[in-house]
């Protein structure tokens, strides 16, 4: 029984008065393992909806294996639930697979074989088989222990609640269910976030391993890297969405080659048309027929007049045909790409005083071992370490935001900006210049208006915080900051959400300017290359 391929074909989808995708084909065959990568709000995520049927195209139409299994971005569970009951979800279409082959092995033990039913007893324990083979439901259970210990949550009582998780405990449960489930297509949305690098690794080796069909929305470039035969890139193309294949680092050469001849043929095109037009327009003026002839013209006007003006008709007509036809069928304008231009993400301080911030011995008792640090006034500081280290808790002890054990000595005066993991807004009703303009005050908001960062698009200005995808209120949290530079920067996660081409501007800004910048992540590919100070924190253990 071959495995079923995920077709989509000319979908077409509009939010809030806007088209947000515009006739995307898409055809997954099983074995297909592709990254969908674009600037926020370009579509990723709706694309993903589209294809699992949680929501429905305004035009076209998708073909889906049955059991396909879908990671949301933001993952709802029933608090009241336990892990004991999703894991059982996970397991059920293993157990029926296995309890329908005893119970048609049975059946063809009573069967004779000459019996008119015993041939379609054959078929039905023929196929249930290989589904069962394809989902490996004899090994269903020791996976299940196996994905759970990988994913940091063997630990945990099968039967605590659920809303007793954390975020990222729950978010790793729902990705442990479908790796245990191996459905026939697999569609995830940010499937690294509040993983750790031994977790995410362990995604990476189960994903590659997966029979059926893969689309993953991904910001994480390191995993791009590690597990995609294909990119497809959703940002805005000539000839619309385009294919790589290959993982990220073959479509960065591919992708700056396509933008180039885009620019390069539409420049072309604006060129020919000019031209067109301009021919057009003088030889029509020429064949005008109140135009009055000059005195050249009237010395051969009656032996050449009909010949010449025939030979100006042909050529103004064929001049005008081209100009439709390619009006047309114009390339459209390369559309212009975001580009972050913050410039200094931190604002200066006095060099040679005490340091900006230190800690002896801080502690905080469950989340933070105890920590000595001192952040000096250009420090470029990576905190490292595993789920529960307590990165997160150090970036809030630094900003004053909990208190910690010990000795904390900040020095005075000192400002602070911290981008935390969730990114939340008191009034998201307001639109995102309000938004903007009331945190950072009506006269910076002049001097550094929003769209001049290069974060937002000036079509989305408008609309309401509530109306952002993930990644865009991450952009506008982010911006809310850099607006008016502090002289500290904490950043949680930084890259979470972001798109991938963000990504890569953003770690090239940490690591300029004034000012001290300490960043927490687990971003294998922003850590590779960081070049300042890194420290890694281990669990609290008293």
């Amino acid at each position: 029984m071959p495995q079923p391929a995920l077709l989509a074909h000319d979908l077409v989808r509009s939010l809030g008065g806007r088209r947000v995708l515009d006739g995307v084909t898409l055809t997954a065959s099983p074995g297909h393992r592709i990254g969908l990568i674009g600037e926020n709000g370009v579509g990723k995520s709706t694309l993903l909806r589209l294809l699992a049927g949680v929501e429905e195209p305004d035009a076209g139409h998708v073909m889906r294996p049955a059991d396909l299994g879908f990671l949301h971005q933001e993952m709802p569970f029933d608090a009241g639930s336990t892990l004991a009951a999703v894991l059982a979800e996970a397991l059920s279409e293993a157990r029926e697979d296995l309890a329908e082959l005893d119970r048609l092995g049975e059946a063809l033990s009573t069967v004779p074989e000459d019996d008119p039913g015993h041939r379609d007893l054959l078929d039905a324990y023929a196929r249930r088989l290989e589904q069962a083979q394809h989902r490996e439901s004899w090994d269903a259970d020791r996976r299940a222990a196996l994905v759970l210990d990988g994913l940091g949550l063997g630990a945990l009582d099968h039967d605590r609640a659920l809303g007793s998780l954390s975020g990222g405990q729950r978010g790793r449960l729902a990705l442990a269910a479908l790796l245990v489930r191996r459905p026939s297509a697999l569609l995830l949305d940010e499937p690294t976030n509040h993983l750790d690098d031994d977790a995410a690794a362990f995604v990476e080796e189960q994903i590659r391993a997966l029979p059926g069909t893969v689309l993953a929305a991904s910001h994480d470039r390191a995993f791009l890297d590690a597990v995609c035969t294909d990119i497809v890139d959703l940002d805005p193309a000539v000839d619309g969405p385009v294919r790589h294949g290959g993982g990220y680092s073959a479509y960065l050469s591919a992708k700056h080659a396509d933008r180039e001849r885009w620019e390069r043929r539409f420049a072309e095109e604006q060129e020919e048309l000019a031209a067109l037009r301009e021919s057009a327009g003088v030889r029509a003026h020429r064949l005008a027929p109140d135009r009055g002839r000059t005195d050249n013209e009237k010395m051969g006007y009656g032996h050449r007049a009909g010949r010449v003006q025939q030979q100006i008709s042909r050529r103004v007509r064929n001049a005008t045909r081209r100009l439709e036809e390619l009006e047309r069928a114009q390339v459209a304008e390369p559309p212009r790409p975001l580009r972050f231009a913050a410039g200094d993400l931190t604002a200066p301080t006095e060099e040679g005083l005490d340091p900006l911030v230190s800690l002896r011995e801080a502690r905080v008792p469950g989340r933070l071992a105890p920590t000595n640090l001192t952040v000096s006034a250009t420090e470029r500081l990576l905190i490292a370490g595993g789920n529960g280290a307590g990165k997160s808790t150090l970036l809030s002890v630094l900003a004053g935001r909990v208190t910690a054990e010990g000795e904390v000595r900040r020095r005075s005066g000192l400002t602070v900006g911290l981008l935390t993991q969730d990114t939340r807004f008191g009034r998201p009703d307001r639109t995102v210049r309000d938004t903007y303009a009331l945190s950072v005050g009506a006269r910076r908001a002049e001097k550094v208006p929003l769209g001049s960062l290069g974060l937002l698009h000036e079509a989305d200005l408008g609309k309401p915080v509530a109306e952002l995808s993930v990644g865009q209120r991450r952009r506008l949290a982010l911006a809310l900051l850099v607006a008016r530079p502090p002289q500290l920067l904490l950043l949680d996660e930084p890259t979470n959400h972001l798109s991938p081409a963000l990504c890569d501007e953003l770690e090239a800004a940490l690591g300029t300017g004034p000012g001290a910048i300490v960043v927490a992540s687990h971003d294998r590919w922003l850590r590779r290359r960081w070049q300042g100070r890194e420290l890694r924190l281990e669990p609290d253990r008293g």
